[in-house]
Parts: C-alpha cells; sequence; structure tokens
C-alpha cells in the first residue's frame, strides 16, 4: 500500500496522480525532437492529452520542456486552473464522439 507521500504529483495541474486513475508519460522533449531516452514525467491522461492538443511537438521541445513552461502557457494554465477544481479521478469525454469506421 502507497503512503500518501509516494503518490506522485501532476506537473501540470499540481493534483496528485493515486494509481487507479489514467496516467501517462510525457517526454519533457518529444520523442521526435530529440528527446527519445530523455527525461518524461508521469502525468493524469486528460493534462497529456491537453499538451498535445495545444502545442506542436517543435513547440514542447524549444520552449514548453519543464513543467513550469507548460504552466506559463496561457491555453495550459487556463485548462490546469479549471481541471484543478476536479478530483484527480476526473475523466472527460473527447469531444466530437467516435470516430466511424
Amino acid at each position: 500500500m502507497r503512503d500518501e507521500d509516494d503518490v506522485p504529483t501532476c506537473p501540470l495541474c499540481l493534483r496528485p496522480i493515486p494509481p487507479d486513475v489514467p496516467q501517462s508519460l510525457h517526454h519533457l522533449i518529444p520523442k521526435l525532437r530529440g528527446g527519445k531516452g530523455g527525461p518524461t514525467v508521469l502525468m493524469h491522461h486528460i493534462c497529456h492529452r491537453e499538451i498535445h492538443a495545444t502545442l506542436t511537438e517543435t513547440e514542447l521541445a524549444r520552449h514548453y520542456n519543464t513543467g513550469e513552461a507548460l504552466r506559463s502557457h496561457p491555453r495550459l494554465a487556463k485548462f490546469a486552473a479549471w481541471v484543478a477544481k476536479r478530483p484527480p479521478g476526473f475523466r472527460s469525454k473527447v469531444p466530437g464522439g467516435m470516430r466511424k469506421r
């Protein structure tokens, strides 16, 4: 069993990431921009999706390759403030529905 101190914190929204919530690893420098094997951070899956919906791989590599830098982006700062009011396990549906086969 994990101690509360062992629960990691999301670098975007700064909420705890319990083991039972959707989570993913984010490459601080995208693999396609030289970050293969580079540093990664654990984050909520919803936060990770928002980062990649907002920024290009080049923008991530050049300007937004730290948690602090990500939080400084206006759209991501607004998202982080919004999602921080939700519980750690909060999930949001992807807009647009399912793709047709």
